[in-house]
């Protein structure tokens, strides 16, 4: 298992919540519900930007992404 696929997404994520997200990520995101940044990694259109702002979200929102 790679590193991205242990930092786990809570399930009820918002990804709305997040105005930083593009629209059209925040869009995918929502539709597609990744469990981990791995998974979220995998949807096309999701670009590495995309992902970065999600990590500082999570983290945000969690203090940490263990687990």
């Amino acid at each position: 298992m790679t590193v991205m696929e242990e930092k786990r997404i809570p399930e009820a994520f918002d990804y709305h919540a997040v105005s930083q997200l593009r629209h059209e990520a925040r869009e995918k995101l929502s539709a597609v519900s990744p469990r981990s940044i791995g998974q979220a990694q995998r949807i096309a259109g999701i670009s590495p930007a995309d992902i970065a702002v999600l990590l500082v979200s999570l983290k945000a929102r969690r203090g940490n992404l263990d687990g």
